[in-house]
């Protein structure tokens, strides 16, 4: 079972080996340097490594540890943000080069998975989104205009895939499904039988633009001519974090009693939305449904969420036993399409960050219109998607004091467990922010009764972190950080642990 960044496992995670790196190498100097060794990392780094680059990926910690672990894995090119808000936001001949782009993107996947002989189960499928009540039927009216405009060969249905009622139902083919996994530990392999570098457990921390790009990572120093964050969310302190809204996402894997498995890709229109499909993983079917998103941070109570989607799920389908049951992060770009292409103020870093809910097909899009940017070729879509087509705001550097002042007399303080009221109430396994002298402790009872403090503030932009009862994690509702009931640092942008507080008996 691979390990992620959630207490609770994927059905992805639970159904592969780990991934074994297998080129072992000191070299220090590259061309290219990608940090993440997710799905956007390994597919840009193979494309750049057959395209004669020079390539190292710098992963914090394993391969697929972050978000490409935690996706339902819908390959669609029927998207989250749709083709009437894209229509209205770009205008319709850039929401036609969106559809074009993904369309590319979902041909390249395809490609990879014979290429590259990846058992990942991938299954063209049909996309169903459907309407449930009166109040949603201009709007997928609207979608289905607009997507037809830009390129989406659409049908009414007559009868959608799932057992759910339903007023009116459109219907897009060309998607596909795969155990996203396995895709990409096919890709990693064919990365580093083409002479890549994978460096695990190598958070990057620093960057310095010189002659060379220095990499200053947990695991030393590397130059490269340039790099790449593939990290979900650029680290460190950009103006980006104000233009991306970090969200999670629910999912669970389950079996049915009667075995009749839905197939295709299923989405209905209430906000938040459920989505559904059908996975195959060794011989055993899954039904796969997610919902239930919110803002980071901002749902005290996540197990909850938990439970309304499986009430969801059993209230439409027999379910026989709840296999997995996880959540994952993404984040939104403010007009709906992610920023891919060089970092604003940045000559040799380049990103690619917002994908919204369509992580899986983006990754493909961002790696094609990397290697293109990289190549000198010109890519349709290169200012579409140009990370500079929002402007920085204005002393941005100065963006969010933080009056560090008692905080640092609190962390000189040994504090006596005893004096602190809340302790005896916890429960293992639980979490609190409670109040201490005034100030903030996040507080943390592992499952053998110890307890761990930590002070409360993202060590990003000091926003006050939250507990999440379901993933056993502090998470930043600001720019989306996460972090360790200890403290370790679990997802950026931070690149720095939470200070912990000593206790005493």
């Amino acid at each position: 079972m691979l390990k992620r960044d959630g207490a609770n496992p994927s059905v992805w995670q639970g159904t592969a080996d780990p991934y074994i790196v297998k080129n072992k190498t000191g070299k220090k100097e590259f061309d290219i340097a990608i940090a993440g060794g997710g799905i956007t990392g390994i597919t840009t780094a193979l494309i750049l490594q057959e395209a004669g680059f020079s390539c190292v990926i710098l992963e914090s910690e394993t391969v697929c540890f972050g978000t490409t672990s935690g996706t339902t894995a819908h390959i669609n090119t029927l998207l989250d943000v749709p083709y009437s808000t894209l229509s209205k936001n770009f205008g319709e001949e850039n929401a036609a080069l969106v559809r074009s782009c993904v369309a590319e993107a979902l041909l390249f996947i395809e490609k990879n998975v014979y290429t590259y002989n990846a058992d990942c189960g991938f299954k063209l499928q049909d996309a169903f989104l459907f309407a449930s009540e009166e109040a949603q039927l201009k709007e997928l009216d609207e979608i289905m205009e607009a997507s037809e405009k830009a390129g989406i060969e659409l049908m009414e249905a007559e009868s959608i895939p799932v057992p759910v009622p339903f007023l009116k139902a459109m219907r897009a083919d060309g998607q596909a499904r795969f155990h996203p996994i396995r895709y990409v530990h096919a890709l990693a392999n064919a990365f580093e039988e083409a002479g890549g570098v994978i460096v695990e457990m190598s958070r990057v921390l620093e960057v310095e633009e010189n002659e060379k790009v220095q990499v200053r990572t947990t695991g030393g120093d590397y130059f490269c001519n340039h790099l790449i964050y593939a990290t979900h969310t650029p680290p460190g302190i950009n103006f980006l974090h104000t233009r991306l809204v970090p969200y999670r996402s629910y999912a669970m894997a389950v079996t049915l009693e009667d075995e009749l498995y839905p197939d295709h890709l299923t989405y209905d229109m209430y906000d938040p939305y459920h989505y559904y499909r059908t996975q195959v993983i060794d011989g055993r079917s899954y039904l796969i449904v997610g919902g239930k998103d919110h803002k980071t941070g901002k749902e005290a109570n996540t197990e909850a969420c938990f439970l309304a989607l499986e009430a969801h799920i059993r209230k439409y389908f027999p379910v026989r036993e709840v296999m997995y049951k996880w959540s994952s992060q993404y984040y939104e770009s403010v007009d709906g399409l992610p920023y891919i292409g060089f970092l604003p103020g940045k000559e040799r870093t380049l990103v690619a960050t917002g994908f919204g809910g369509n992580g899986m097909i983006y990754s493909s899009v961002a790696a094609l219109v990397l290697r293109d940017i990289l190549l000198g070729k010109e890519h349709a879509a290169v200012k579409l998607f140009d990370p500079s087509r929002i402007k920085p705001v204005a002393g941005f550097t100065e963006f969010v004091k933080h009056n560090t002042g008692a905080v640092k007399e609190l962390l000189k303080k040994l504090i006596p467990v005893q004096s602190i009221d809340v302790v005896a109430e916890m429960a293992p396994g639980e979490g609190r922010l409670v109040q201490y002298e005034g100030e903030k402790l996040g507080l943390y009872k592992d499952e053998q009764g110890m307890l761990h403090a930590v002070l409360p503030s993202c060590s990003h932009m000091h926003c006050d972190v939250q507990w999440n009862g379901t993933e056993k994690s502090w998470d930043c509702p600001c720019h989306g950080a996460r972090y360790a009931p200890n403290g370790d640092l679990l997802n950026g942008p931070s690149t720095a642990p939470l200070k912990t507080i000593r206790l005493a008996d």
